[in-house]
Order: C-alpha cells, then sequence, then structure tokens
C-alpha cells in the first residue's frame, strides 16, 4: 500500500491547498507525487498544457507515484495522522516533467504586472473563445519577455498565466521574501528547453515556446 508522511501540520495543510485549487480547476485531475531526499514535489498537468506544481517537506512511499487529485485531497482532510493513504495508482502519468537541476533564475516580474497580464488575456478570451474555450493562437501568443543578458530571452505565453490564475498562485513569491521594491514579486527561471515562474502558493512549468509578442514586454 502506498502512503505519505508530511512533516507537520502545515506542510499537510499546504498540499491539501494545492490538491484542493487543482480539483476546482480540474476535478479529474492525476497528481504525480515524487521524493527526493526529504522533499515530496506535487505535478499536476492543467487545462492549458501548463504543469503546476508545489513541494512541501515529506516523502511518499513508493518515491514516485500517481493518484488521483480527489482521492488525495479526500485523504488528506480526512486522515489527520503523521502517515496518510494517498489513495490507489490512478493510471499512467503521460507528461514530461522537468529536470531538477540547471536551472537559472531570469529574472523577478511584480505580481501585479502579471495579473493585469491576465485580465487583458480574460478579457480576449471572452471575446474569442469557441465551443472548445480559448483558441490555442491565443493562448500561444507571448505577453511578456524577461532577460537577464546571460541568454537568449525567456518568452511568457498567455497559458502560463492562464495556468498561474486558474491555480490561485498570483500573489507574491515563493522566493523567501515575497515583496521587492513594487510589492509581491513572482520568480522566472529556465533551462535550455524549460521555464518556470514560481509565485506565492505554487509554480508552473511548461516547455520554452517562441512566439510574436502580443503585448508589450
Amino acid at each position: 500500500m502506498s502512503s505519505l508522511t508530511l512533516a507537520d501540520s502545515a506542510e499537510r495543510d499546504d498540499l491539501g491547498a494545492f490538491t484542493a485549487r487543482l480539483v476546482r480547476l480540474e476535478p479529474t485531475s492525476l497528481v504525480r507525487l515524487r521524493t527526493r531526499g526529504d522533499k515530496l514535489t506535487a505535478w499536476a498537468a492543467t487545462p492549458f498544457d501548463v504543469l503546476a506544481t508545489r513541494s512541501v517537506r515529506g516523502t511518499c512511499d513508493p518515491a514516485e507515484l500517481t493518484v488521483s487529485a480527489q482521492g488525495l485531497l479526500t485523504s488528506l482532510a480526512v486522515e489527520r495522522g503523521e502517515t496518510v493513504d494517498p489513495g490507489p495508482a490512478a493510471g499512467l502519468w503521460g507528461t514530461d516533467v522537468p529536470p531538477d537541476d540547471g536551472w537559472a533564475v531570469v529574472d523577478t516580474v511584480p505580481a501585479a504586472e502579471l495579473e493585469k497580464l491576465t485580465e487583458r488575456g480574460l478579457a480576449l478570451a471572452r471575446e474569442h473563445a469557441g465551443p472548445m474555450g480559448p483558441p490555442a493562437s491565443l493562448l500561444d501568443q507571448t505577453v511578456l519577455t524577461v532577460d537577464n543578458g546571460a541568454g537568449p530571452p525567456v518568452r511568457i505565453p498567455m497559458r502560463c498565466l492562464f495556468a498561474l490564475s486558474g491555480m490561485g498562485f498570483l500573489g507574491g513569491a515563493d522566493t523567501g521574501t515575497d515583496e521587492g521594491p513594487g510589492g509581491p514579486v513572482v520568480r522566472v527561471s529556465a533551462t535550455g528547453s524549460w521555464l518556470r515562474i514560481d509565485a506565492r502558493f505554487g509554480a508552473v512549468v511548461r516547455r520554452r515556446v517562441t512566439a510574436l509578442p502580443l503585448f508589450a514586454s
């Protein structure tokens, strides 16, 4: 039988909050749980073709397993002991997960700026949405470009901001210092092929894409 062991109640609540946000966004989602040392990382696919992730202090046995988000949320809410049964294995995890190493911080961005860009994108999505939702051309448009001068610019597509907003992650960066000179910030990191945006309550990750900008960078 699989099991989760969380370091304390705060870590349990943290993972529970992540899972609750995921279930609200996509009720049938799966969660990939992975242990590295004393860190337990949860991964989940969002409807925007962007991964959402959150790490807490804890472990799972086996070290990698995939479970239903609904089942995990119920277990975290009901079982209050140190060890939790996350529920039965739930299908195959068919999405690539980025590497643990090789990330470089590119820049920090005010959370308020991303919130404004997201609101503008949502207005466009409502205007142009079809039976299947917003068109891929809108989701893939670059809404922000960041550059630290040490490598190629990193372009952030609208779908990443929709995933951040849909998961309720905006509102400050989980970087140790949530406040920049202008208020809460989020952190943009990248590898050669992946983009990651860390906000206060979690992060979104996607393979890097290039597109013409929709808004000014």
